[in-house]
């Protein structure tokens, strides 16, 4: 059977509880008000769970591209629970666009993959700008959410 039962529920919030996860985030500055955003949602949301200030890291990088990286870094630390993965890309009139998502998400699904450690990946990639405010705060949460429950869901198994 599928979908959410009672004992999925409360499992889940029992996997919502960050008081003794250390989360690193790494914020792409290309489109800096939109990754901002998405940083301090996430931050906020993770306070929330419970994840103590001292243990939330934030590193910051130019860009999409440069995230996989710094990812990998804090991941070879084997200090961190879980990571989180912000940057905003916005469409523009060339190819780069599906370059620099495909080759940021493909990235980022690579360290997760060789290190171990959850990644949620918050790196929006939208058609304008317009689209991009519209979803920074809530995917800066669900970041969050998903990096706390996947640490937690990997510490069980």
């Amino acid at each position: 059977m599928f979908g959410a039962d009672k004992g999925t529920t409360a499992l889940s919030g029992q996997r919502l509880n960050g008081k003794k996860l250390t989360i690193g985030m790494v914020q792409a500055r290309f489109n800096e008000p939109i990754t901002s955003e998405l940083a301090r949602a996430c931050k906020a949301e993770l306070l929330e769970l419970g994840v103590a200030e001292k243990n939330i890291d934030l590193l910051q990088v130019p860009g999409a591209l440069e995230v996989p990286v710094a990812l990998m870094a804090m991941a070879e630390k084997l200090r961190y629970d879980a990571l989180i993965a912000l940057g905003c890309i916005i469409r523009g009139e060339t190819y780069h666009f599906e370059l620099v998502a495909n080759e940021s998400g493909a990235g980022v699904s690579r360290v997760a993959l060789d290190y171990q450690v959850p990644i949620a990946n918050a790196i929006l990639t939208t058609e304008n700008l317009e689209q991009a405010i519209a979803r920074q705060t809530d995917k800066g949460r669900d970041a969050a959410r998903v990096a706390v429950e996947m640490a937690n869901l990997l510490e069980e198994i």
